[in-house]
């Protein structure tokens, strides 16, 4: 009985664990949230971390792999521009049967630093595309739709 006590008192008294996502689509969200904020902050190391080297980009400039993706990101944030506010709404979350791919696709705002001028909106429908690679989650594909202003 009294190692029951004791084992009892030490649950008791432990911090609770971190709450895992419950689903394979929640985990997208926060995966999601997470790639956004970094993007929102110009935080390009923990950003840029999220993609894959294989990645495939689909701009309205037209297609980028990673490395060029990295390279004129970089350039754009350290000339003084980047992001000033990313929001995101409507976000949509599938899940391959197997469980090791996904796709997010949202409308997205992005609203750009523009130095010696007011910041910009810039609206999109954006989709991403992610695979579970040896244990981790990794975008392998976005797409950027320009919306234009006061579309969705």
């Amino acid at each position: 009985m009294r190692a029951f006590t004791v084992l009892a008192i030490i649950l008791a008294l432990a911090p609770p664990a971190l709450a895992a996502p419950a689903t394979v689509a929640d985990e997208i969200r926060q995966l999601e949230h997470d790639s956004n904020e970094a993007y929102q902050a110009n935080d390009l190391a923990k950003y840029f971390g999220y993609y894959a080297d294989d990645f495939r980009g689909l701009f309205p400039e037209g297609f980028s792999t990673k490395a060029d993706y990295v390279k004129s990101w970089t350039e754009t944030v350290k000339s003084g521009h980047g992001i000033e506010r990313f929001t995101y709404s409507d976000m949509q979350v599938q899940v391959s049967p197997g469980k090791d791919a996904a796709v997010a696709s949202y409308h997205a705002v992005a609203t750009t630093k523009n130095p010696g001028k007011p910041a910009t909106d810039e609206r999109f429908n954006e989709t991403d595309v992610w695979f579970l690679r040896h244990g981790t989650w990794k975008l392998v594909e976005v797409h950027y739709a320009d919306v234009g202003p006061g579309a969705q």
